[in-house]
C-alpha cells in the first residue's frame, strides 16, 4: 500500500535514507546523499505539500518517496539531449527502500503513473542500480541536468503514450 507520509512516520522514514545511504556508497556512489540528505526539514515540508509517501507492507514500512506534479526548476535547462516533450509531467524525487522487500520502485512507479502520463526522474552518474532500474521501467534517458548544488544528474522521462 502507498499512502501520504505523517510527521509520526519520520523517525522510519530517516532510517530508510540511512540505508539507502550506506547502499549507495557500498555499490560504488559514495557521494549522491552525502552529508545525511535529505535533512529532516526537506521530508517535513515534502509532509507538510502532500508529496512525500510511504510505501508499506503489512503496517511495515519499506520506502519513500517524493512525488512532485507540475514544472521542477531543475528540468528548465539539460544538456546533452533534450525533453522528449513538453507535457506536464511529474516527478519522482528521493526514491529509497529498506532492502527487505523487492518491487518497492515498480509499485511507486505504477503510483505514480495513475497520476501522470509523464513521469521525470534523475540520479547520480554513479547510481548504477537506480539507473538500471529506471531503464527498465522503460524510461528514456534525455540528458544531463544540475540539481540545486550545482552537481549533474542523468535524468530521464517515461511517456505513457509510448509504452
Amino acid at each position: 500500500m502507498i499512502r501520504p507520509a505523517t510527521l509520526a512516520d519520520l523517525p522510519v522514514i530517516e532510517n530508510i535514507y540511512a540505508i539507502a545511504r550506506r547502499f549507495m556508497r557500498d555499490n560504488g556512489n559514495p557521494t549522491q546523499w552525502w552529508g545525511g540528505y535529505p535533512k529532516r526539514e526537506l521530508l517535513e515540508s515534502d509532509i507538510e505539500k502532500g508529496e512525500l509517501f510511504v510505501y508499506e507492507e503489512d503496517g511495515v514500512l519499506h520506502g519513500v518517496f517524493a512525488f512532485i506534479l507540475g514544472e521542477d526548476p531543475t528540468y528548465a535547462y539539460i544538456e546533452d539531449g533534450k525533453w522528449p516533450n513538453s507535457k506536464p509531467y511529474g516527478t519522482i524525487h528521493r526514491i529509497a527502500s529498506d532492502g527487505k522487500t523487492k518491487g518497492v520502485f515498480t509499485k511507486c512507479f505504477a503510483f505514480t503513473l495513475e497520476r501522470a502520463d509523464e513521469i521525470r526522474i534523475d540520479t547520480h552518474h554513479d547510481n548504477l542500480p537506480m539507473q538500471h532500474v529506471v531503464e527498465k521501467h522503460g524510461f528514456q534517458y534525455c540528458g544531463v541536468i544540475y540539481v540545486s548544488d550545482g552537481t549533474p544528474r542523468k535524468a530521464y522521462q517515461y511517456s505513457k503514450g509510448n509504452t
